[in-house]
């Protein structure tokens, strides 16, 4: 689980795609001097395990399902990656609850300077559109922002200075891709209201007071 404050810029060292997924290899200070093999860290957003560490940097593995739905089939070595190690017990919760489960891709279309900070709007793909919500908190690479605005297809988010200049929304340009998390409590929410939709219409019966009634009971 993370918070989508990010505490180190990394930058991709190797990217080794293999038959079934693939090999990361980040370098990092901060967070790679502090990480123990096993540990959960995330990339980009991404929920990855440490298998390897070293001076300066941490090596994960990447599933082929991870591949797929997220933008680290199109990462290039040199990138620049957010890094978030995941949320101790007692820690301050300065974003929202991020899980680093990639739930689709967007693409940058605009970025405009806005006051000291820029507006950025994205792309999202349409099976997202009924978790999102106007003032409400989304994961862009791992960093936990707000949605400024809402149309179709196309979300704004309104960037501090400092969220700009301490991740790779500064270096992003038009038509690159960042992944997205939406927040987990729509997607409880939804499961949840699918599931007691389903339980109610198994538990519905014919056998009413009124029908007992009609039939002279």
């Amino acid at each position: 689980m993370f918070t989508g404050i990010i505490e180190e810029m990394g930058r991709i060292q190797e990217l080794r795609f293999l038959s079934q997924g693939a090999v990361i290899t980040v370098g990092a200070g901060l967070v790679a001097a502090d990480l123990k093999i096993g540990d959960s860290i995330s990339v980009n957003g991404v929920c990855l395990t440490a298998t390897r560490i070293g001076a300066g940097f941490f090596v994960c593995d990447i599933s082929a399902e991870t591949l797929r739905i997220s933008s680290f089939k199109h990462a290039k070595q040199g990138s620049c990656v957010n890094l978030e190690r995941s949320l101790r017990v007692g820690d301050r919760l300065g974003g929202h609850f991020v899980q680093g489960h990639v739930d689709g891709i967007g693409r940058l279309i605009s970025k405009t300077a806005s006051g000291e900070g820029f507006e950025m709007s994205f792309d999202f793909p349409r099976e997202l559109e009924r978790y999102m919500v106007y003032k409400g908190s989304l994961a862009v690479n791992g960093i936990s922002l707000t949605i400024s605005s809402l149309s179709k297809g196309i979300f704004s988010v309104a960037v501090i200075p400092h969220t700009f200049e301490s991740t790779n929304l500064n270096p992003l340009i038009i038509g690159d891709l960042v992944n997205l998390e939406v927040d987990i409590l729509g997607k409880y929410f939804e499961r949840f209201f699918q599931l007691g939709l389903r339980q109610t219409e198994r538990n519905t019966s014919r056998i009413t007071s009124e029908y007992l009634k009609d039939q002279g009971f």
